[in-house]
């Protein structure tokens, strides 16, 4: 876990680094949570998760394209009622967001996200392997979503697929999300 915490850390700064230079607005804040989908082979052995997830994004003023740096937490089901056994995955993304242009009146704001992620999961449950180990892997991510506008914050609403380099093959999955985005302007 040691190992995970310091890619995070070092995955994280480099976003920072990376957003700075954009003399970006002030910092929105994001949370919120939904449903997983388990999709290929992922989806073969689990059920429909959940997950959540906290994030920060910067946009530049006059730029279309901002970027967002979120955690999530996520747990699937394995597929069998009889068995206690969950998939607990805790990944952070770093993503460029493109916003499209809206009318100045208009309260809704579609945009396309993706990026790069390191994703950790472990088995876990009473039917857990004895001695599951957590494991992590570098992935992708692309989707799409909307913001509301309501009042100083917005509502937004996004699905993205991920996809987890993982060994022999690769996890993937769709979380589909509802959530409140706060600050910035």
């Amino acid at each position: 876990m040691k190992g995970f915490v310091k890619q995070v850390a070092v995955f994280s700064l480099g976003a920072w680094a990376v957003a700075a230079p954009l003399h970006a607005q002030a910092p929105q804040f994001l949370v919120g949570g939904g449903v997983g989908l388990p999709m290929g082979d992922f989806g073969d052995f689990f059920k429909m998760g959940f997950q959540g997830m906290a994030g920060v994004s910067f946009a530049p003023a006059k730029l279309p394209v901002g970027i967002q740096i979120d955690g999530n937490y996520a747990q699937y089901k394995v597929d069998d009622d009889a068995l206690d056994e969950k998939s607990r995955m805790i990944y952070g993304t770093a993503n460029a967001v493109y916003t499209f242009k809206t009318a100045a009146a208009s309260k809704l704001h579609p945009y396309l996200i993706g990026g790069l992620g390191v994703y950790n999961a472990k088995a876990t449950g009473d039917d857990a392997p004895t001695g599951a180990e957590s494991t992590t892997k570098f992935g992708i991510n692309a989707g799409a979503g909307f913001n509301i506008a309501a009042g100083g914050a917005s509502v937004f609403v996004e699905g993205r697929f991920h996809d987890v380099f993982t060994d022999g093959g690769s996890t993937q999955f769709v979380p589909l999300s509802v959530g409140l985005r706060f600050g910035g302007k």
